[in-house]
C-alpha cells in the first residue's frame, strides 16, 4: 500500500463531502464499523463523535483505524486510508463538529446539547480503486 502524501487528485477527492465508513477494533479484536462524516485537512482526517459512542472507547483502547471514503456520485470509486489515532480531545464549544457539519450540510450541527469529542487520524498508508482498478485520483 502506498504511503502519504496522496496524489493531488485524491487530495481533491478527499476534500469533498463524500460518504465514509470508519472501522475500529473492539477489545476482543473484532472490527466495528460506522458511517461517519469527516474533514480532510492537510493530509489528516478529523472525525467527531458523541462522548457516549462505543467507537470512542475502541479508539482509546486501540489507535488503529481505517476509513473508506466513497464517491458520492460513483460508489465504484473509493479511497481507503489506514490510520492511527494521533489525538482525542474534547470539543466543548462544538467547533469541530460544527466545522464537519458545515462541510456536509452548510449549517452548524443541530444538537447543541451533546458532549462532543474529536479525533485526529494520521494516515499511514492508503489505496484507491475506480471501477476495479487502482486509482491515483486522475479521471
Amino acid at each position: 500500500m502506498p504511503k502519504p502524501p496522496l496524489p493531488a487528485g485524491l487530495d481533491r477527492f478527499l476534500s469533498e463531502p463524500n460518504p465514509a465508513v470508519i472501522a475500529s477494533v473492539r477489545a476482543d479484536g473484532s472490527p466495528h464499523s460506522a458511517a461517519t462524516w469527516y474533514v480532510w485537512d492537510d493530509g489528516g482526517v478529523l472525525v467527531n463523535m458523541d462522548e457516549s459512542r462505543k467507537r470512542l472507547q475502541y479508539l482509546r483502547s486501540d489507535p488503529r483505524v481505517s476509513i473508506t471514503v466513497l464517491d458520492k456520485d460513483v460508489w465504484y470509486r473509493q479511497v481507503t486510508l489506514q490510520c492511527r489515532v494521533a489525538s482525542i480531545d474534547p470539543d466543548p464549544d462544538l467547533a469541530d463538529i460544527d466545522r464537519i457539519s458545515r462541510h456536509y450540510t452548510g449549517n452548524d450541527y443541530a444538537d447543541r446539547k451533546r458532549s462532543s469529542v474529536s479525533a485526529w487520524l494520521e494516515v499511514e498508508s492508503w489505496y484507491a480503486w475506480n471501477s476495479g482498478r487502482f486509482w491515483d485520483g486522475s479521471e
